[in-house]
């Protein structure tokens, strides 16, 4: 085999026994050359490495060599692709942490040299039981950096709340994202997540990343594993909601440590999902989110740009125009027209400006945000999110 795969083979072996310890494997290879070079040393040479008493130095043997090489060449026909911590094309954010995995398993349709790079990274994380606050100022954020001039990609972990909702945004405005699994590549956790974790691994740019072996299930221990690497990968990351112990504080802390800068979203003092972030602030551990549309000068992704155009009636007929029949458009340009003429209205006080009923109200402005042409927030006071010239 040539150099590169016998670097990641050796990387697959080494991994499997000291994945939990990576430094422990960085010193081993510091000492002797290469990965492969670990799994060369005779008996007597182990003995004296490692001493008589380390449990984990009978599993250095050239058959555990064989079967990494068996694991590379399965994974490998199934579309799997490997970077070591040798690799040029290996994160250097995440290279740059002392306790940085050995090997990166990963699931994408974009080839492993071209998913990082030097773009910006930007990890957005937080509790699974997300209110709709939470999940408002998720969507928010992701919207605000995918109209920045130096776009990020979007790292966070795959999980229930406000990691799915970082995710599924970035894929709506068109930012690359990147989840990292608490599980083995041959696996998806939560399970519900198969069918978005399939079309995010499809969409350029984007992967799936682990340094899990293959047949690794999730316990207690995997998920701290997992979100070293998270807050590794990326420059930034911003705690949208948190209780004081969770993955998500985890995270941050692990940020803060690496020299990373943190944000994290204020929330009200007697919500038990908001009391990571205040704390966070309280110990000046975090910077807060003042707004999303500020957030990317923070980050230093340059200024927000807000979408403009001339003429509000014109641009919401000629997004809606193919779609919906023409009284439909018509009743979303007079509400559109409204809002803008009287920013903050409610839906009850747009029912008596439009005459429209409450339902339908509620499903037109729905396609208006969803567009993005207003934003809605939980009290339902509605904003155009357009500058009109």
């Amino acid at each position: 085999m040539d150099d590169k795969t016998s670097s990641v083979v050796g990387a697959i072996a080494l991994n499997a026994i000291f994945g939990n310890e990576p430094k422990f494997s960085h010193t081993l290879i510091d000492a002797l050359g290469s990965a492969g070079a670990v799994f060369r040393l005779s008996e007597q040479e182990r003995l004296e490495l490692f001493g008589p008493y380390n449990a984990r130095a009978a599993q250095i043997t050239p058959a555990a060599l064989e079967a990494a090489q068996a694991e590379y060449e399965r994974l490998t026909a199934q579309g799997c692709q490997f970077l070591d911590i040798f690799d040029e094309h290996y994160p250097e954010a995440l290279r740059e942490c002392p306790d940085a995995p050995l090997l990166l398993y990963v699931r994408s349709g974009t080839p492993v040299a071209e998913l990082f790079g030097d773009r910006p990274a930007v990890a957005i994380v937080g509790t699974r039981d997300q209110s709709l606050y939470g999940r408002d100022c998720c969507r928010r954020i992701v919207r605000a950096l995918a109209e920045a001039p130096a776009r990020p990609m979007i790292v966070s972990g795959l999980a229930l709340g406000v990691d799915i909702t970082a995710h599924a945004a970035a894929l709506e405005g068109g930012l690359p994202t990147v989840g990292v699994s608490p599980v083995g590549i041959d696996d998806v956790y939560p399970r519900r997540h198969v069918p978005f974790v399939e079309r995010m691994c499809a969409t350029p740019g984007c992967a799936l990343v682990t340094d899990y072996p293959p047949g690794t299930f999730p316990a207690a221990f995997s998920f701290i594993r997992r979100n070293r690497i998270i807050a590794g990968l990326a420059g930034s990351t911003v705690l949208i909601e948190s209780r004081i112990k969770g993955g998500g504080m985890i995270t941050a802390r692990l940020a803060a440590g690496y020299g990373r800068d943190v944000f994290a979203v204020p929330g009200r003092i007697d919500d038990i999902r908001s009391q990571g972030c205040n704390q966070l602030l309280k110990e000046q551990v975090a910077a807060p989110v003042a707004s999303p549309e500020t957030l990317p000068v923070s980050l230093g992704l340059g200024r927000h740009r807000r979408t403009r155009t001339e003429d509000l009636e014109a641009a919401v007929r000629a997004r809606f125009a193919t779609a919906l029949p023409a009284e439909e458009v018509d009743r979303l340009v007079r509400l559109a027209l409204t809002i803008r003429a009287q920013r903050g209205l409610q839906y009850d006080e747009l029912c008596r400006e439009t005459g429209f009923g409450y339902a339908d109200v509620a499903r037109l402005a729905g396609q208006l945000e969803e567009e993005r042409f207003i934003d809605i927030d939980l009290l339902q006071r509605c904003t155009i999110n357009v500058k009109i010239g």
